[in-house]
């Protein structure tokens, strides 16, 4: 097992152990270039790929949640191109414990589609490793369990997901 696969086997679960977990809710944005390439953000947590997101804010629209998130972790300045799904699914590895400290969350997902404007030049934050843009047909096997059914959505031109 690579270290990477260590770090997902114990970050992430599909099965609820504890009914007191707590539900986290979240966007998620899956940001597109003129060419088509999917933006993904080397997570600094556990050395994975994802897409850019986090947590809405109280007081916090979802759309505001999701333009603030990209900015935070890419310094990008986006447009939300389209809903592409609310994603809740346990089976999906939604079921998070926080390395830092042990929490245990349900990630419910808000998943955005978005289009890169021509303001804002890319720059990782500290959440992140790296950032790159990849083909749709090229993108790396060690996605966080949670992204990977959104990305699968994206590439299969499907939208309105309720999963």
């Amino acid at each position: 097992m690579s270290e990477i696969e260590s770090i997902s086997s114990k970050m992430y679960a599909n099965i609820v152990t504890n009914r007191n977990t707590a539900i986290k809710l979240g966007v998620g944005v899956i940001i597109v270039d003129k060419e088509d390439r999917i933006l993904l953000e080397k997570r600094s947590d556990n050395g994975m790929w994802g897409v850019p997101g986090g947590a809405i804010e109280p007081g916090e629209s979802v759309i505001n949640a999701a333009i603030r998130e990209v900015k935070e972790e890419t310094n990008l300045d986006i447009e939300i191109d389209g809903l592409l799904g609310i994603y809740s699914e346990p089976s999906d590895g939604r079921i998070v414990t926080y390395p830092d400290n042990g929490d245990v969350r349900h990630l419910v997902d808000v998943v955005f589609t978005a289009l890169v404007m021509v303001s804002g030049q890319m720059k990782k934050s500290d959440e992140s490793l790296d950032l790159k843009f990849f083909q749709p047909d090229l993108i790396p096997s060690s996605i966080v369990p949670p992204a990977i059914q959104s990305i699968r959505d994206y590439t299969a031109n499907k939208k309105f997901i309720i999963r």
